[in-house]
């Protein structure tokens, strides 16, 4: 009787355990394409001393996701997820990030879902603590396709204001 006493908690255990990993893995599926595009301007941010977790970005993407970057006042930049997080590595060395944290926060975001796609665009400001200039807008515009019951970035592109420009109305308004 004990034998079976102590298989069957075993057995209820497993199933338990299984029962909540499965409850876990179907809530973070059921992420909304906006969610996602959220979390990605979340894990960008850090503290002084810290660095994003590269890994979590890219888990965001689909596998043959582009990044296109305004990497300055008259280019863009095409990039592989792994370029653009390489990109951004570079950009927290070159404009020590280290020692002031950055943050990436989102201001406005306009979605359009259909069925399995998703485009999203995106005001955002982004900052250096601790430096004089005032936070840097900019809009994304990320396109998702829904796969195997999850949100995937497929394209992000990126735009910035000319100088003088003001960010469009429309990306401000809900």
């Amino acid at each position: 009787m004990k034998t079976f006493i102590t298989s069957t908690a075993l057995v209820i255990s497993f199933i338990i355990v299984n029962i909540s990993a499965g409850q876990i893995a179907n809530q973070d599926e059921s992420k909304t394409a906006e969610e996602v595009v959220r979390q990605i301007y979340d894990l960008v941010t850090f503290r002084a001393g810290e660095r994003p977790d590269w890994e979590k970005v890219k888990s965001l993407f689909d596998e043959s996701a582009v990044v296109v970057l305004r990497t300055s006042r008259t280019q863009h930049s095409i990039f592989t997820v792994d370029g653009f997080v390489q990109d951004f590595v570079n950009f927290i060395v070159q404009a020590k990030c280290d020692e002031t944290g950055f943050t990436e926060k989102v201001v406005n975001v306009k979605s359009v879902v259909f069925n399995d796609i998703a485009h999203c665009f995106v005001v955002y400001e982004a900052h250096i603590p601790g430096r004089p200039n005032p936070p840097q807008q900019g809009l994304d515009s990320f396109q998702l396709i829904k796969k195997d019951g999850e949100w995937k970035i497929i394209s992000i592109i990126n735009e910035l204001p000319k100088r003088g420009e003001s960010m469009p109305e429309y990306f401000l308004n809900q």
